[in-house]
């Protein structure tokens, strides 16, 4: 008679070695709990370089002091104690952003929010509240940043909250975390194919798809606002401020200048655009006239908050900006009529050599020679005396021009990323103290030596140059290449570029010499150990970035409408995109619900489970053919492992599943006393998910034969 072996008692006074006996002693709903703690904490550290520090500090405490009680056993903090955290919450939000509204506010309340309500997780209930709140809370990541690493971080987040959601929904017991994960990532690849479908046909309705720009959010980037020291903090970024595809040769390094706002008022600090402070009648006009073949080349334009789109010097037709109306200003900027709160892409043809501006001498171009009294005064005796030894003619300005350009090359000046803090008169410390700065503080200070000497001139702030990545063959524009240019006014020239910052520096703008970035630690021992390696890799990663950008964040309506047109659509709109993808998913759900019913039908469920328990039997070394029943895999099994503690589970569960096919209504104690045998076997297929299956027995190897040979 086939017996079933007990588990043996556990040795009296047997001490737990280690955290890590600890951790795999305690009970399941601690362990379930410090797991859930792991994943909020690796949902806030995703977001912790976007929260203010005591909100980072306060989450960290919290969760530390949660685990803290789960892990000695002891009950929860009083409510008055979560009332007063959240009083504290709310009162230091306030006093960080000013405001409880808005982007950094609110992840800043649902983060520690997040984090106080693990303080009264008790249900189920509360769990699912958690689970739910940091799946949201995930979602606050693609408002800061749509990197490939950020979707990265966000997947492995949301595989983990998924496990803790379906070990939360697993019967009673103690089911291994991994057997949770296994479900959740098989769950989440059968919906694979529903994702896919619903990110290539889900509708983009302009202007609500996109991430919106947070009206209480600083901006970063170029600004229409330059004072000394602000450019020179943005050429110590190295993150990708656009990428060009130009469709033949790229144009020489000394052209490739990328246009951004024009500073023309001075105030004696601050540069700040003109235009839109003049009526029309003074505004002086573009007059474009293009001298050379045109460029043809495509960006991808990461969001900036502005509406400034950027393209080469000087593109007289639009760019091609789906949902984007433009205009271009008298100064050859184009801008938008909202916000690039996206990544945007977009063709354009530029024509690097031409020219604009009135020939002759206007009413408007008086408001370019405009400087604030007071300022600068050596400076001023300065541009004075130049302009006496020049007697004052009327084509004496381009021998001025080049008078200064050579000052500059050969009076001692310097290219440096840190010239220190200027004070009031900073054109004068330019030019007779320090004789250092950034294209700022060069540009700058030419402009108002050219104002000082009645020739007409301003600022020009963009990007120029970039850098060719050999692996796609895009060129990286990054916030490292921000510069600032002048535009001075001649006789029957017009606006003509003077890039002073080429008379201190020549490599900056001939060979397109970058200011790189301090490295870090892994940075440094990566280009240390191989230059080559290095650079390889950081290409590689670009482009499959680049790769992201262009397949992923920049999957617009436009390139719907494209798809549409080539599965025969004439003149698709948002509407086909619907009716498409309804109609996908209806016929999806029909197959699978017909798959569904051929398979219940074609299989029986009783055998399907039989012949899993066979082949975890096999990888025991046991008989276990096609024609072994469950009785005589039990005895297998009890014969070759009975003495381990495990073996006594898996026998019961075999004779039970014997006993739901032959043993009639009542087939085994798995199941409630008046349910039918389905549900009986639904208790066992659950129960065979949790079994914990013996070991196989160590056999000795062979003894050597002593017999002669």
């Amino acid at each position: 008679m086939l017996t079933h072996p007990t588990t043996p008692a556990p040795r009296a006074g047997a001490a737990t070695t280690g955290w890590r006996q600890r951790l795999g002693q305690l009970p399941r709903d601690t362990r379930d709990t410090l797991f859930l703690l792991c994943l909020i904490a690796w949902v806030v550290m995703l977001l912790s370089a976007h929260l203010p520090l005591w909100c980072t500090a306060l989450t960290a405490g919290v969760l530390v002091w949660r685990g803290w009680l789960a892990w000695r056993g002891q009950p929860l903090p009083a409510r008055w104690w979560r009332l007063l955290l959240l009083a504290v919450t709310v009162g230091a939000t306030l006093l960080t952003h000013r405001t409880i509204f808005g982007r950094d506010a609110g992840v800043t309340l649902i983060v520690v929010l997040l984090a106080l309500k693990t303080l009264e997780l008790r249900a189920q209930r509360d769990a699912f509240v958690v689970f739910f709140l940091a799946l949201f809370t995930l979602l606050t990541h693609f408002s800061y940043s749509q990197t490939l690493l950020t979707a990265a971080g966000v997947l492995l987040a949301t595989w983990g909250l998924l496990t803790a959601l379906v070990n939360a929904h697993l019967p009673a017991g103690r089911p291994p975390l991994w057997l949770s994960a296994r479900i959740a990532g098989g769950m989440a690849l059968l919906g694979l194919p529903i994702m896919v479908l619903l990110f290539v046909l889900f509708p983009r309705v302009a202007p609500l798809w996109g991430m919106p720009a947070d009206a209480f959010n600083a901006r970063t980037g170029l600004s229409d606002r330059m004072r000394v020291g602000q450019v020179a903090e943005l050429a110590q970024d190295s993150s990708v401020a656009m990428r060009i595809r130009f469709d033949g040769p790229p144009p020489p390094a000394q052209q490739m200048y990328f246009r951004g706002p024009v500073l023309s008022r001075f105030d004696g600090q601050d540069w700040r655009p003109l235009q839109s402070e003049l009526p029309t009648r003074l505004q002086l006009k573009a007059d474009l006239q293009p001298l050379g073949a045109p460029v043809g080349y495509e960006v991808t334009l990461q969001p900036h908050q502005q509406p400034w789109v950027l393209v080469l010097d000087a593109t007289p037709q639009a760019p091609t900006l789906a949902r984007h109306d433009l205009q271009a200003t008298p100064e050859l900027q184009w801008l938008s009529s909202r916000p690039i709160t996206e990544l945007v892409r977009y063709r354009a043809q530029s024509h690097p050599e031409f020219r604009h501006g009135p020939l002759q001498a206007e009413l408007g171009l008086q408001d370019h020679l405009v400087l604030p009294p007071g300022f600068n005064p050596r400076l001023m005796a300065l541009a004075q005396r130049w302009r006496n030894e020049s007697g004052h003619q009327a084509g004496a300005a381009p021998a001025l021009v080049q008078r200064a350009l050579a000052t500059l090359r050969t009076g001692g000046y310097s290219y440096t990323l840190a010239p220190g803090t200027y004070g009031q008169h900073s054109a004068d410390e330019f030019w007779f103290d320090r004789k250092q700065g950034f294209c700022e503080h060069i540009t700058a200070a030419f402009v108002v030596l050219m104002r000082a000497m009645d020739i007409p001139a301003r600022v020009v702030t963009g990007y120029q140059g970039g850098e060719l990545n050999p692996v796609d063959g895009y060129w990286t524009v990054r916030q490292s290449d921000a510069h600032a240019w002048a535009e001075v006014w001649l006789a029957g020239q017009g606006w003509v570029r003077v890039d002073p910052t080429t008379a201190v520096a020549p490599s900056r703008t001939a060979s397109l010499n970058r200011l790189t970035p301090a490295r870090g630690v892994l940075g440094n021992a990566v280009v240390a150990f191989s230059p080559a390696l290095s650079e390889r890799l950081q290409a590689t990663w670009e482009a499959v970035n680049n790769r992201w950008n262009q397949w992923v964040l920049n999957y617009t309506q436009d390139r719907q409408f494209e798809l549409l047109k080539h599965l025969g659509f004439e003149a698709p709109s948002w509407r086909d995109l619907g009716y498409l993808m309804a109609a996908l998913l209806a016929l999806a759900s029909l197959g699978a619900a017909a798959w569904a019913r051929w398979e219940r039908r074609q299989h029986d469920p009783w055998l399907r489970l039989l012949a899993q328990a066979r082949q975890r039997a096999s990888q025991l070394g046991l008989d276990a053919g096609p024609q072994t029943s469950p009785r005589q895999l039990a005895q297998q099994l009890q014969s070759l492992c009975g003495a381990q503690p495990a073996t006594a589970g898996v026998v019961t569960w075999l004779l039970a599943l014997e006993a739901v096919r032959y043993a009639g209504p009542h087939p085994s104690a798995f199941a409630a006393p008046n349910s039918s045998p389905q549900q009986a076997l639904a208790q066992l297929r659950q129960q065979y998910t949790l079994l914990t299956w013996p070991s196989p027995p160590h056999r000795p190897p062979p003894a050597a034969s002593t017999a002669p040979p």
